[in-house]
């Protein structure tokens, strides 16, 4: 009798839930000013917490050193600061030299690639792969009108993306700054808002998220600035055009697990093809030559056990992210599953372990 009343309650609930859901999609419309003011603020948050997991560390090193909290804080901003101004005074104009370079020469870029792959059309061994009446050269280029043509659109958006959310950047360092001051407090007092019973619980659960989430995004961070410096001294060794340029766009994608590492090849092989198909072929060892040094040899003495994903659990995220809610979703992703993972976990060995193994 109680199990039959446990399977009504919870049919009750199910229904319950199915129809908040669809008499919400009925006024969503309620919802469209919160869905704005999140839109406005989940950017600055989320790049927020990004750099107070990365600068953490730092400003606790200098606590270590009789530094006080906030006139270290402010040491930061001002290195970080000069660091800035820097890259926007020396690095920038190279990377967008290059970027206007790119765009501007993409017929000559097309021609070339085109005269390299009827040159391999007429290469025996891939005339006797392909059949005679298969056009390579133009599948290929019509292939490459299409994706630098949603490059193109991408780029505007970005730019466009850029412009508009300028004034909202400058919540950044503002929020940065309550997160590096005060951000352990909101911990202590989740813990303390918890009941008595489940104190501990609580503290286990933000302590786990907090360790998970500095060691991703500090790994992730090391991880990558490996990657990059190992692929542009690569590219500058076999003299491939835009290496700067193209190493920073591989750099940024590999925030993106497994499919930016993909994405951003592409660019990089087309270009070496314009040198000749021997560029393109060294071009893509030096990309798996990298990529097997930071998924075998860097990544885990970074991230260790912590990041313990199956890929195709990671490629489903991702993808379906993506879909979801574009890049911003592809790149938190990772991390948001985990901390649902911790949680559903905790919760599972508080309330129901017991009674599954009791079934």
């Amino acid at each position: 009798m109680l199990i039959k009343n446990k399977s009504i309650l919870f049919s009750l609930f199910v229904a319950l839930l199915l129809l908040i859901i669809y008499l919400g999609s009925k006024v969503s419309f309620i919802f469209q000013p919160f869905l704005l003011l999140f839109q406005a603020v989940a950017i600055p948050l989320l790049l927020s917490m990004f750099l107070y997991y990365l600068l953490r560390p730092v400003v606790k090193y200098m606590e270590q050193h009789k530094i006080k909290r906030t006139p270290a804080i402010l040491i930061i901003y001002v290195v970080f600061t000069i660091i800035l101004l820097w890259f926007i005074l020396s690095q920038w104009p190279k990377l967008t030299d290059q970027m206007v370079s790119l765009v501007n020469g993409f017929p000559d870029i097309l021609a070339d690639v085109k005269f390299q792959l009827s040159q391999l059309e007429n290469n025996e061994w891939v005339a006797s792969v392909f059949p005679s009446d298969n056009n390579i050269v133009a599948t290929i280029t019509e292939f490459l009108n299409k994706g630098f043509s949603s490059i193109t659109n991408y780029v505007g958006k970005f730019f466009s993306f850029v412009s508009n959310f300028a004034i909202i950047l400058f919540t950044t360092p503002i929020l940065l700054f309550y997160m590096l001051k005060e951000g352990e407090k909101l911990g202590r007092k989740a813990v303390r808002a918890t009941p008595v019973r489940f104190k501990r619980d609580m503290l286990s659960i933000i302590t786990d998220i907090d360790k998970m989430l500095s060691g991703f995004i500090v790994g992730r961070v090391l991880v990558n600035l490996a990657l990059g410096v190992l692929m542009y001294i690569g590219f500058l060794i076999i003299g491939l055009p835009y290496a700067f340029l193209l190493t920073a766009v591989a750099v940024i994608a590999n925030f993106i697990p497994v499919i930016g590492a993909i994405l951003s090849s592409v660019p990089i092989i087309i270009v070496g093809l314009t040198q000749s198909p021997a560029t393109a072929v060294w071009a893509l060892i030096i990309i798996l030559a990298a990529q097997q040094v930071q998924d075998n040899l860097i990544a885990p003495y970074v991230f260790g056990k912590s990041m313990d994903i199956h890929p195709l659990t990671t490629i489903i995220l991702v993808l379906g992210a993506g879909n979801i809610s574009g890049i911003v979703g592809m790149i938190i992703i990772i991390p948001v599953y985990m901390i649902l993972k911790i949680i559903v976990v905790r919760v599972f060995q508080i309330f129901f372990k017991r009674k599954w193994q009791r079934l």
